[in-house]
């Protein structure tokens, strides 16, 4: 082969290898749902809840930056897993106008519901916006409680010894971590829903040591092989994906979203996360 050739032939295989991995990116990883699973060991747990599941659902955003069908078809599928409890953590809509509110009360009639309760917080997207918009993250509220997801808005609730705290949302106008705080019992097993993973960095947590469910950074959803993700919307930018351990016997797990903020992920596919409860050691 002459050089000539040999660099057109390289030029061409170079083109026909970014156009696939381009609509790879684009067409098929956005649509190719992980469910993972994760042992989650808790002191203090009951042991009527030893072996029961919480599926964690977070970031949908549904609006018009994808085909929402999609997340319609995963709430579906992750209903075949019979989760005992359900949480979503988070940016339900990609907010524009009133009609992802109308969008959302139709993909939320498939919402995944757990047998001994669904929970959720608020994300920044939420909030309309800004973040700003109390009355955007009041309509997305009311929808979700009339399908029976009860939002927790630094509050909790109590399944049988096992504490759920669900904060607001840190860039939203309702954030108060010592309000949602105060919720916490030593003698309980506990859990904090919190959208935003650079909430765990404040000195807010006093004696709080154990789980905290986050999403928000979506894994970045582009990521080179062995490299950080290009882009994430946090300040720690530690804080990406997947279990992190933290300072204080916490522990982080972040979930890499079920939507997209745009329609593109490569090497960061969305994600269902189905923890399996257990008694940790002392």
């Amino acid at each position: 082969m002459n050089r000539r050739k040999f660099i057109s032939t390289s030029v061409k295989a170079t083109m026909g290898v970014g156009l696939l991995s381009g609509l790879y990116a684009w067409q098929i990883e956005p649509f190719w749902l992980e469910f993972v699973k994760i042992n989650m060991p808790l002191k203090n747990l009951p042991s009527n809840l030893k072996g029961k599941t919480i599926m964690q659902i977070s970031d949908l955003h549904i609006g018009n930056r994808f085909d929402y069908n999609y997340i319609i078809d995963a709430l579906e599928e992750a209903k075949n897993y019979k989760p005992d409890i359900v949480v979503y953590t988070g940016d339900y809509v990609s907010y524009e106008n009133s009609q992802q509110v109308t969008q959302l009360r139709e993909v939320m009639k498939h919402c995944t519901k757990g047998t001994l309760g669904t929970y959720g917080i608020l994300g920044n997207h939420d909030y309309g916006k800004n973040w700003a918009e109390q009355n955007v993250g009041d309509q997305i509220t009311q929808v979700l409680e009339d399908n029976g997801i009860k939002i927790l808005k630094n509050n909790s609730v109590d399944i049988g010894g096992l504490t759920i705290i669900g904060m607001d949302d840190y860039w939203g106008p309702n954030f108060n971590a010592k309000k949602a705080l105060s919720h916490f019992h030593a003698d309980n097993a506990n859990i904090v829903l919190c959208h935003n993973p650079d909430v765990c960095d404040l000195n807010i947590w006093g004696e709080y040591n154990s789980w905290i469910l986050s999403g928000h950074t979506h894994g970045g959803q582009v990521k080179a092989p062995f490299l950080d993700p290009f882009v994430l919307p946090v300040k720690n930018k530690r804080y990406t994906q997947g279990l992190i351990s933290l300072s204080q016997n916490r522990t982080l797990y972040i979930n890499r979203a079920i939507g997209h903020l745009w329609q593109v992920r490569f090497n960061v596919r969305p994600e269902i996360t189905l923890f399996h409860l257990s008694n940790a050691k002392d």
